[in-house]
């Protein structure tokens, strides 16, 4: 279904709500200007439609989240019949079944099925709690503050997850309050570093944010092996990578490494905001025993609404029609983003699954807002936003992803690769 994506955009609906948003949000939340945003209306599998009742095809996934496609009526129907039992419980005091069913299944994706081993879990909001969540973990475990990250790594904002990011536009105004902890080395380096005071390896088994990149082959599995070697422990963020966005359940099954502890996020529900850290039981057994006062936990940790949407997305991703249809879209999204290489403005084409980055020469952000105009909602990756990224939803059909890809084409237009 291609027809009717082009309009004018933004519509005075758009236009008006912006103007009130601005009057009263934070300016530095939400980019604002002549041609962005529009105000997402409603969505259903690969389309959005804005309050001025324009359609758009999503090659977002709404931010790596809808890989089923948005408002998938089974997870849509686990929401609604949850919320008409209980909206809300008491996690970490008087819990519900969803949230042990939750625990186990996790377990079950992970350690139990990469180890014959029980894994435990931690379930938090946001990814970037997740990653907190690990952090601290291998602090209780090793005894050692130390973090060794990555160049361009992305494991979010919380001033933790900060210890770990390494995008200076995020970082830069917070530095003086975040602890000297972290040695950074560029992604796939095996310079690896001397000492013992690192405790926590934190890494994207592909990059997401710092622009689709993938590891050179090797580096997952010296990383353990260096992990092991020094006592260390190997942290996979998997927030972005996790589910089959990669064309596996989970990134590091390409290079078959198995983390001590995995954070994964975004799909996980399809549209709750939930997450976990998932480590080896052994691991995790260096938190305490609870004396009835829990030393990490929040107000909604194990929602039951995102642990039943949770269950249930679970539950369609390990059905064998998702996985052939992750492979089939892989193929196509490949070949056709492969016809892009060649052409002048296009410094490489990078990904895995459906997950991709087209390396530009320049910036993306005008070309979000031409795209935006022409009906295609995209967003921009890498360090010097850059690279464009596809990650749309599982079940975007060959036609969309040749249209998305010949807009692509035609508004680089014949743009001459610098010398």
């Amino acid at each position: 279904m291609i027809p009717d994506l082009k309009t004018a955009i933004p519509g005075p609906r758009s236009q008006d709500l912006a103007q009130d948003l601005r009057r009263h949000e934070s300016r530095n939340v939400t980019y604002l200007d002549d041609n962005w945003p529009v105000f997402w209306e409603s969505a259903e599998g690969c389309n959005v439609w804005d309050a001025d009742g324009n359609r758009f095809l999503d090659f977002t996934s709404a931010f790596g989240v809808a890989g089923l496609g948005h408002r998938h009526p089974e997870v849509v129907e686990a929401l609604t019949s949850q919320a008409g039992r209980l909206l809300h419980g008491m996690g970490d005091v008087h819990p519900t079944a969803l949230k042990g069913e939750l625990c186990r299944r996790l377990s079950g994706l992970t350690f139990e099925r990469w180890e014959d081993a029980p894994g435990k879990v931690v379930l938090s909001n946001s990814g970037f709690e997740a990653v907190e969540t690990a952090l601290k973990t291998a602090r209780l475990a090793t005894g050692r503050p130390g973090i060794l990250a990555f160049e361009s790594g992305y494991h979010g904002l919380g001033y933790g997850s900060l210890l770990g990011t390494d995008l200076a536009k995020f970082r830069g105004p917070f530095e003086d309050q975040l602890a000297a902890v972290t040695t950074r080395l560029p992604f796939g380096s095996l310079g690896f570093p001397d000492g013992d005071a690192i405790g926590a390896v934190l890494v994207e088994p592909i990059q997401g944010r710092g622009g689709k990149v993938l590891p050179p082959p090797g580096f997952l599995l010296a990383l353990r092996e260096w992990c092991d070697q020094r006592g260390a422990l190997l942290i996979f963020d998997e927030i972005y990578t996790g589910f089959h966005r990669t064309g596996k359940w989970f990134a590091c099954e390409w290079e078959g490494v198995v983390p001590d502890l995995i954070c994964v996020g975004k799909a996980m529900s399809g549209g709750f905001p939930i997450s976990a850290c998932v480590g080896r039981a052994a691991v995790m057994d260096c938190w305490p025993e609870s004396a009835g006062e829990a030393l990490h936990t929040s107000t909604f940790l194990g929602h039951p609404v995102g642990c039943a949407m949770a269950l249930k997305s679970l539950e369609i991703l390990a059905r064998p029609e998702t996985i052939a249809q992750v492979a089939e879209t892989s193929i196509v999204l490949e070949q056709a983003l492969a016809g892009l290489v060649e052409h002048p403005a296009v410094r490489e084409v990078r990904g895995r699954g459906v997950m991709w980055g087209v390396v530009l020469t320049r910036p993306v952000g005008d070309l979000l807002a031409r795209l935006l105009a022409e009906g295609l909602l995209f967003l921009a990756d890498g360090p010097d936003g850059n690279v464009l990224s596809f990650t749309p939803p599982f079940g975007v059909t060959e036609e969309e992803v040749a249209f998305a890809v010949g807009v692509v084409r035609g508004l680089l237009g014949c743009e001459a690769r610098p010398g």
